[in-house]
């Protein structure tokens, strides 16, 4: 499932998290890939122990928590605080097509994380930068992203995905990966619908029979397929 999730921050608040980070120092961001990562990555990020990087990915996290839509597509058990990078035209900065790891270990910590979900989060306007699309691949096709500053894309973490070279001005996000309660794609994406499904039920028809019905089975499959 890839899902747009628009004003995770406002206007506001990117503005505010850009000066902050703007001004951080940023390092080459080969230090946090994997093995095959390193071969095909090419741009700068916030150190992962960056105070500013923390400052900011705490804010991050607040609004993901006060997100209806983010909860009930990622259903999260734990998620990884989030990092930042940066690509820019000089060097036509590009991360060429990978797939995430499995399990990362939580900075500062002995936790390690399984990434079930993988997520993008915009910190500029499309029209700030040329190239730069995220380029992600499932079983649906070859999807080209590119959002408003303030909005998400989340997309399962087992997808091939690539940042095309950004040939004009400076593409800026943060991302993250989640645990997810349910590990399985199709099963997440299953709860995801019919929980969309009852909140259209209640928003047209109040609470009927049908809507708590579907309620139960709802609350039953998550009972049977999460993991905490």
């Amino acid at each position: 499932m890839l899902l747009h999730i628009p004003n995770i921050l406002t206007r506001e608040q990117v503005a505010t998290m850009r000066a902050a980070i703007d001004a951080a120092q940023w390092v080459d961001g080969r230090t946090t890939a994997g093995n095959q990562g390193v071969l095909v990555k090419r741009n700068r990020q916030l150190p992962e122990n960056s105070a500013v990087a923390l400052e900011q990915g705490r804010i991050i996290l607040q609004a993901l928590a006060a997100n209806g839509q983010f909860f009930s597509a990622a259903l999260p058990a734990r998620t990884m605080p989030p990092l930042f990078n940066r690509y820019a035209e000089a060097g036509n900065e590009t991360y060429g097509t990978h797939v995430d790891g499995a399990a990362r270990r939580v900075p500062g910590s002995d936790l390690w994380l399984r990434t079930d979900v993988s997520s993008t989060l915009f910190l500029c306007d499309p029209e700030d930068y040329d190239g730069g699309e995220l380029v992600v691949e499932d079983t649906y096709g070859t999807h080209e992203v590119k959002l408003p500053a303030g909005d998400l894309i989340l997309y399962p973490s087992t997808s091939l995905h690539r940042v095309e070279p950004v040939t004009r001005g400076e593409r800026v996000c943060s991302f993250f990966w989640t645990q997810s309660m349910v590990r399985d794609t199709a099963k997440r994406s299953l709860l995801f619908e019919i929980d969309q499904a009852i909140t259209s039920l209640r928003t047209k028809h109040g609470e009927t029979a049908e809507a708590l019905s579907l309620t139960g089975h709802y609350h039953n499959l998550l009972r049977m397929w999460a993991e905490t």
